[in-house]
């Protein structure tokens, strides 16, 4: 027999917070009847300063399979929290979940930046990423690095040689899920090849908690800056030509809720 569930959580305490996150996230948005257009990423959006996008389309997801398939993927792989002995484990599994949420997104629309100016693609504008499987990519990719032997097991019904899962899971889901993000799982499989590979090495506690602190500056201020919600309590000001932000506290103040917006010509990719 298997281990008690309460045990698992115990033993993958930050993979169990994140699933939980994701899950009570995806409950939201459908309480609340919120579009995937409303917190997903795109290359207009991001040109629009809607920033904050980056964080909210990592974690929102747009049906309950689309939930259970990333979350079933991301337990198997909470076994990083488990691995100190090898070098990963808590700390770095926290450490570097930061760094996939980030590069990933910025590499996805890096790739729609070429599409759209080199290739003249113009689909790929307006085209809208949601879902944590950037981030799921990038676990599976380092895992293949750091320990080869070990197995991707998917609703435990499914076993994966690890070495193999990045790339077998990116073909599956490609032809399985035709609105899955090939640019959005690739990103996340080079990002976590140049983790496991040590191209991107040396996090430790006080870059992630910096690194961590930017992303709050930039996520309150990008939702102040794009109106996409209202902090009266936050006022921020250009100081210089170059428009470079600064950040001021007002007095204490309702905010306005997250403003609606339509749906995007270019469609919407699972991640």
């Amino acid at each position: 027999m298997g281990k008690p569930l309460m045990y698992e959580i115990l033993e993958k305490p930050a993979t169990s917070c994140i699933i939980a996150i994701c899950s009570a996230i995806w409950y939201y948005i459908q309480k609340k009847n919120i579009g995937y257009s409303q917190v997903g990423l795109s290359y207009e959006t991001a040109l629009e300063g809607h920033h904050w996008r980056l964080i909210t389309s990592a974690f929102a997801h747009i049906s309950v399979i689309h939930l259970v398939f990333n979350m079933s993927a991301l337990w198997s792989l909470g076994v990083v929290e488990q691995l100190g002995d090898i070098g990963l484990g808590f700390q770095f599994y926290l450490h570097y979940t930061l760094v996939l949420i980030v590069l990933s997104g910025v590499l996805v629309l890096w790739a729609y930046h070429i599409l759209i100016n080199k290739l003249k693609l113009e689909h790929f504008r307006r085209v809208t990423a949601v879902g944590y499987s950037c981030v799921v990519f990038g676990w599976m990719t380092i895992l293949s690095v750091k320990q080869p032997s070990s197995k991707l097991n998917l609703f435990g019904l499914l076993s994966l040689p690890i070495s193999f899962a990045p790339f077998e899971s990116l073909i599956f889901t490609s032809i399985i899920v035709p609105q899955a993000s090939f640019l959005g799982h690739l990103s996340g499989i080079i990002v976590g090849y140049a983790i496991g590979w040590g191209l991107i090495h040396g996090m430790n506690n006080y870059w992630a908690l910096t690194l961590l602190g930017w992303i709050a500056l930039v996520f309150v201020g990008s939702l102040k800056r794009s109106g996409a919600y209202d902090f009266d309590f936050l006022e921020i000001e250009s100081v210089s030509e170059t428009s470079l932000p600064t950040v001021r506290f007002l007095a204490p103040g309702n905010g306005r809720t997250l403003q609606m917006s339509s749906v995007p010509a270019g469609g919407v990719e699972l991640v």
